[in-house]
């Protein structure tokens, strides 16, 4: 297996363009949970941090960190679609928190791994450029999308949100699809 640079650049810019779309998301849709929530989110992602980078020694390789970011990128897009589905429903509030500390844990062997996998300098540089590019336009789209819809209208906070995770959603599956077409399964 085999990593290709394209995809996978592109890969990171979407990636990174999710989260500057959906950060401004979090605020309204954690309104339904109590502050103690975020405390014991924090101690379990601790602890599964700790956990995860205990387990170093055995995911350190290239076919675990595919498996990894195919499993971080899998449950991103379930935690949308069940938003999509079931809105601010407590529970579901409550599992979409869970969801994102769960693919918060990897998150510092997912850096790791890619700094091992990229190695050259320009390359990293080339990965780092298409993150912040990404985050910087989704700041920027999130900005002028949550205008957007309220010049038409719909300035209630959780139907922006709930506007701005269809357009998630899609964006997940193309994020998934880059992803697999990053790594070279066959020959």
């Amino acid at each position: 297996m085999h990593l290709k640079l394209r995809p996978y650049l592109w890969y990171k810019f979407l990636n990174s363009l999710f989260l500057g779309l959906s950060v401004g998301a979090v605020f309204t849709l954690y309104t339904p949970l109590e502050p103690f929530v975020f405390s014991i989110g924090g101690v379990v992602l601790a602890l599964g941090l700790l956990g995860v980078a205990k387990a170093y020694e055995r995911m350190m390789n290239f076919r675990r960190f595919i498996q990894v970011t195919l499993l971080v990128e899998s449950v991103t897009l379930m935690l949308v679609m069940s938003f999509l589905m079931f809105k601010y429903h407590y529970s579901n509030v409550l599992f979409i928190y869970g969801s994102y500390q769960l693919t918060f844990m990897f998150g510092s062997y997912l850096i790791r791994m890619e700094t091992l996998l990229l190695k050259r300098t320009k390359t990293l540089s080339l990965a780092d450029i298409a993150k912040q590019k990404g985050y910087l336009w989704g700041m920027v789209l999130s900005y002028l999308f949550y205008q957007l819809l309220a010049s038409y209208g719909i300035e209630e906070k959780q139907m922006q949100v709930y506007g701005m995770y269809w357009f998630l959603c899609l964006l997940q599956i193309g994020i998934i699809i880059l992803v697999v077409k990053s790594f070279r399964f066959f020959r």
